[in-house]
């Protein structure tokens, strides 16, 4: 009798294998990074006092990946994965050793910048291998396991930076931080370079070959409705992580107390959403589930806006971070089941950086937003946006040829 999707998806975790090892190390280190993105906006606080010094911070965090989609993509496809990974971790493991023992608020933010570089190449190189380390069948169940340890990475591991900041001090998280890419490199070496990466790209020159990711978009369908409904999300992501803050001060008064309901509730459902979506995309042809998962976003996104109380308000995000839980990991999964192993480097390049600064620009104009219109309904409005994105997803699949999946790159 087969097996159930959700016992092939635990079995991916019990069969020992370059992907157990692949699991493991990117838990480690993505609690070490959560811990150490508190710690980070807690240090700088400290030592400036200063909100622009903190929005610094955040713009050093997310930019490197716009600038190496944009100019750096076909190294990812280029250069050796497993190499491209290990020094991704190496380069952290150095970033915030030295960041206990640096006081400039110019040399943290550098040090960060240098640590969101190797973050911009870490990412899109892991998500390019996934393929390659499990078989077709397992391609969401490995994509949603990860996904999903990201987010309970993000829910629990702000919880402990603000213990240990609080007991002890930031420098003792960036220690932690720095073991734990240490662990994670370590892991990495032992996965054949070969299994991260059937073959590496040919050169064409580098424009060309960052052309080459930019015109999979043009010709796969898939490609193009992840990226744009998709990036109709990232600006509702934008408006919803500004606004939240308010909705829970300001319109349900209920300050910080109800600001960490909140992002709870919403990690809740992001990890249930993500195991979700391996089983469900086992199940179901993609491009009949993909315009559907933005509903539950949407409807939670809309309740929250209108709840009446925290505690409706909380189940709502519940909700809303199930829906988010399922949209992203089959994102990953339209990307990666629909390029050839040369070109998935520099298409994750691609679709990161896009995301990424529609993000920074949507968070900018929710400051405006929330001021004017007040967060119940910026909240609303990002619920449209994530009907439109599931309109669009619907709407581009819909018009989408028999052989959508993009061919090997374009001959010499």
């Amino acid at each position: 009798m087969p097996s159930s999707p959700l016992r092939r998806q635990l079995a991916l975790l019990r069969r020992p294998g370059s992907f157990r090892l692949l699991f493991t190390a990117t838990v480690g280190s993505g609690l070490g990074t959560w811990m150490a993105t508190i710690a980070l906006t807690a240090d700088l606080t400290a030592r400036t006092e200063s909100p622009w010094w903190v929005s610094l911070l955040f713009v050093v965090t997310f930019l490197p990946s716009v600038v190496v989609g944009l100019v750096a993509g076909p190294l990812v496809d280029r250069l050796s994965r497993k190499r491209l990974i290990v020094n991704a971790d190496l380069v952290r493991l150095v970033v915030f050793a030295a960041l206990v023992f640096v006081d400039a608020p110019a040399t943290i933010i550098l040090l960060a910048a240098v640590a969101g570089f190797a973050n911009s190449f870490f990412r899109p190189a892991v998500l390019a291998g996934v393929p390659n380390l499990v078989d077709d069948e397992d391609l969401a169940h490995g994509t949603s396991l990860l996904q999903a340890t990201d987010w309970a990475a993000a829910a629990v591991g702000p919880v402990l930076a603000g213990l240990i900041v609080s007991v002890w001090s930031a420098d003792v998280v960036y220690w932690i931080n720095a073991a734990t890419f240490l662990f994670s490199a370590l892991l990495l070496m032992r996965i054949p370079g070969r299994l991260l990466q059937s073959e590496q790209a040919l050169t064409r020159g580098h424009w060309r070959d960052l052309a080459d990711g930019l015109v999979a978009f043009r010709r796969s369908t898939a490609l193009l409705t992840a990226l744009v409904a998709f990036g109709l999300a990232m600006i509702a992501v934008g408006f919803n992580n500004v606004s939240e803050i308010f909705l829970a001060e300001r319109a349900l008064h209920r300050g910080a107390f109800g600001y960490g309901l909140l992002w709870t509730a919403t990690g809740i459902g992001l990890v249930l959403g993500s195991l979700a979506s391996g089983v469900l995309a086992a199940r179901r042809d993609v491009r009949v589930l993909y315009p559907v998962v933005f509903l539950p976003w949407a409807a939670g996104l809309f309740l929250a806006g209108i709840a009446p109380s925290i505690w409706v308000a909380a189940g709502a995000m519940v909700l809303a971070g199930f829906g988010n839980g399922l949209a992203f990991p089959i994102t990953v999964l339209i990307v990666q089941r629909n390029t050839p192993d040369n070109l998935r480097g520099r298409a994750f390049t691609v679709i990161i950086s896009v995301h990424n600064a529609v993000l920074g620009l949507a968070m900018v104009t929710a400051g405006a937003l929330t001021e004017s219109v007040g967060p119940r309904w910026v909240y609303v409005v990002a619920s449209g946006l994530l009907v439109l994105g599931g309109a669009t997803a619907f709407a581009l699949f819909r018009r989408e040829r028999p052989a959508a999946a993009v061919g090997s790159e374009p001959a010499t």
